[in-house]
């Protein structure tokens, strides 16, 4: 069974920095490209960055320079590492990945910061 499990969220200040955790068990992330996704209340869900099976990153345009995604492989976990954050980074966010059929998700974590 595919668990994803996102940690690290929490109440932060603006200009501050949160790292989360994406803990993935049932398969092994070395292979996929696994994903962040955020949620704001009111607005649809959007993604935040990715990190390919080979390591490339992508970015949407409003986290670059302020977020970077890595793995270990060897833990079988995902982070997202938030610097500078803004009041419009509050959001649920959660890791995500595909294994044919299925698209997988965390509960998500919940990040809120402050002005």
């Amino acid at each position: 069974q595919v668990q994803l499990v996102e940690s690290g969220g929490g109440l932060v200040q603006a200009g501050g920095s949160l790292r989360l955790s994406c803990a993935v068990t049932g398969i092994a992330i070395s292979f996929r490209a696994m994903r962040w996704y955020r949620q704001a209340p009111g607005k649809q869900r959007e993604l935040v960055a990715q990190i390919t099976s080979d390591g490339n990153e992508d970015y949407a345009d409003s986290m670059k320079g302020r977020f970077t995604v890595s793995r270990d492989n060897a833990k079988n976990i995902v982070y997202l590492q938030m610097d500078s954050l803004k009041p419009e980074d509050t959001a649920v966010y959660y890791c995500n990945t595909y294994q044919y059929p299925n698209y997988y998700w965390g509960q998500g974590t919940q990040v809120t910061v402050s002005s």
